[in-house]
């Protein structure tokens, strides 16, 4: 199955152009109303759009490869619907449930609390798990060297406390009201301090550790792995009962929300579901490990190690260095020493046959690698001068680097037989090279060069495109 965000075609992939990446990103701007896609729209049109948003749990990239908990589920249920995943990513959070409001989306797929008022306003689906709110505060800046009674002495131990004091949480968000209930509860006043819908609530509880702000109020199991690497917080007041964490869907979708109930029962009953719950809820290691990590999209604007190299050497082709970052980790995951049983070896696995030309004495040397790599692409790309367009050039120069120049004007040729377009890669020569591997395809008379596996290639150009939209969202050009 493939994934993808929202691509528009033309010259942005090519770092020339000066200009930032143009991705479709909800809550920047208004739409007309309009009605929300049938199931049977979606399954017809192949694609199902999801919005998101940045976060240490729901989506971002760590060491080159999209993850999240939303991101995950979202993967298994349009492959569960035998569709695409378009993922938008949400600028403002407090705007995510009203965006369904106008056609584009079929699902928000964030940890959003079921409430009374937001039921009048969408349809939820059946609830991903159970959570409670608490109150996150930050222990004393000495408190490792304090005595614990000392240390108990400076933090809030009942939410009753709270009488007078501030505590800051986004505009729309479920904190909000509850704290406001908790104020009429409680019999005083607490104080709200609203943040931008732009914060996300890790970032918020980033903001207490850092003392930026007194208090915030998060999900416990948000707050839960946060507290495993800020040892400095303190999660420990309750300010909520039980409550049911869902994703949303637009009330015109009944078919959509049936679907996922019916999804998410299932998936409960697999071990898969708990173990993608725990690995972003409750692994306290793996988060530390992200959290450190110069590779991590929520702290870094990097993908590797080797993105200054890949910088350079793009420059020399005119490619987006994100692309060839894309491609690197399709053919070694950023192993320097990968080799394949093939005998390609290096971070962009060149054959020994041609890394004498390409002027690379040591495969393993990531500079010699990534230099080689992109002359060998800024070669390829010159054998393809009659594709006007520039994104379909590119998918076929990338197809040419992974099964051979030839196989694909062999693909190229057989097209032509079949009356498809032989410039353009998506729906026609893709589907060609796919044909190569049956002798009734590959014995034909002008097809000179014989068997290739297609679904390597055609698979490799389309996970490459896939995971460069996933840079092209998170990292900056």
């Amino acid at each position: 199955m493939r994934f993808f965000i929202f691509l528009i075609l033309g010259v942005f992939l090519f770092s020339g152009c000066n200009q930032k990446s143009d991705h479709r990103r909800a809550g920047s701007g208004k739409s007309e109303l309009v009605d929300n896609k049938t199931l049977q729209k979606i399954k017809k049109e192949g694609k199902l759009t999801a919005l998101t948003t940045y976060s240490g749990t729901s989506y971002f990239l760590y060491r080159g490869q999209p993850m999240g908990f939303e991101y995950e589920l979202l993967k298994r249920f349009a492959d569960h619907l035998g569709v695409e995943l378009d993922i938008v990513v949400s600028q403002n959070i407090d705007s995510l449930l009203t965006e369904l409001n106008f056609g584009e989306i079929d699902l928000v797929a964030h940890g959003i609390t079921i409430t009374s008022d937001r039921k009048e306003e969408v349809n939820f689906t059946d609830y991903l798990y159970l959570t409670h709110q608490v109150l996150v505060q930050r222990k004393p800046e000495n408190w490792r060297t304090m005595n614990w009674s000392a240390v108990e002495k400076e933090l809030i131990h009942d939410a009753i406390e709270l009488i007078g004091d501030t505590v800051s949480v986004r505009q729309n968000s479920s904190y909000l009201q509850r704290l406001q209930n908790l104020s009429k509860e409680i019999g005083g006043e607490i104080h709200i301090d609203t943040l931008p819908g732009h914060l996300s609530t890790d970032r918020i509880i980033k903001m207490v550790v850092d003392g930026e702000i007194k208090y915030t109020v998060a999900d416990n199991n948000i707050a839960s792995i946060n507290a495993s690497y800020y040892h400095i917080l303190d999660i420990d007041v309750p300010i909520s009962f039980s409550q049911r964490i869902a994703w949303a869907v637009s009330p015109k979708s009944p078919e959509l929300l049936v679907a996922i109930n019916n999804w998410l029962k299932e998936m409960k009953n697999d071990v898969d579901y708990y173990v993608i719950y725990n690995k972003y809820f409750k692994n306290r290691r793996n988060f530390r490990q992200r959290i450190q990590s110069d590779f991590y999209s929520l702290t870094n604007n990097s993908i590797s190690r080797y993105d200054e190299i890949i910088k350079n050497y793009a420059d020399t082709i005119d490619w987006d260095w994100r692309l060839i970052a894309s491609l690197i980790y399709q053919e070694s995951g950023f192993d320097p020493e990968a080799s394949s049983w093939a005998g390609a070896g290096g971070l962009m696995q060149i054959m020994p046959s041609i890394a004498e030309d390409l002027g690379v004495e040591n495969r393993s040397d990531p500079e010699q690698s990534i230099r080689g790599g992109t002359k060998f692409l800024g070669q390829l790309w010159k054998n393809f001068e009659e594709v006007e367009d520039s994104v379909q050039r590119i998918k076929f120069t990338l197809a040419a680097y992974n099964c051979g120049y030839y196989h694909v004007l062999d693909a190229q040729k057989l097209a032509e037989m079949n009356s498809l377009d032989k410039y353009s890669w998506d729906d026609n020569v893709a589907e060609m090279i796919l044909e190569l591997s049956y002798p009734d395809n590959y014995n034909r008379p002008g097809i000179k060069y014989g068997y290739v596996r297609g679904i390597e290639p055609y698979t490799y150009v389309d996970q490459i495109f896939e995971r460069y939209e996933h840079y092209r969202q998170f990292i900056d050009i």
